[in-house]
């Protein structure tokens, strides 16, 4: 990746784990304690997102998530510049309603 063009955006985490046993279970659990203790939200029961600053940041949290992967399932991160990420939509309930996408927390606003 160019760290010139790199801008403010979003890590997203996707995953599928297994759940049928109690170990994976606890495993998948696990996995998604570290998740929100290391800043993520949750979009979805397995979809996470965190805003990052640059792209040292991003390598710095992708080594971390590399360390945490469970020994089974299958785990997908991908970035989403601050301009992709505001332009999602975000449709729930029913009837349907759209929402905005969440903002830059409040602490990236010095950046």
């Amino acid at each position: 990746m160019d760290t010139e063009k790199f801008k403010m955006g979003w890590m997203i985490v996707a995953f599928d784990l297994p759940v049928m046993s109690k170990d994976q279970r606890k495993a998948a659990t696990d996995f998604r304690n570290y998740l929100l203790n290391d800043g993520f939200l949750m979009l979805q029961w397995s979809v996470y997102a965190r805003s990052m600053v640059s792209h040292a940041r991003m390598q710095t949290h992708f080594r971390r998530l590399e360390q945490q992967i469970p020994a089974e399932g299958s785990i997908r991160a991908f970035y989403v510049t601050q301009a992709q990420w505001s332009r999602s939509i975000v449709i729930s309930g029913k009837p349907a309603k759209k929402c905005k996408a969440e903002g830059q927390p409040d602490q990236m606003q010095f950046w």
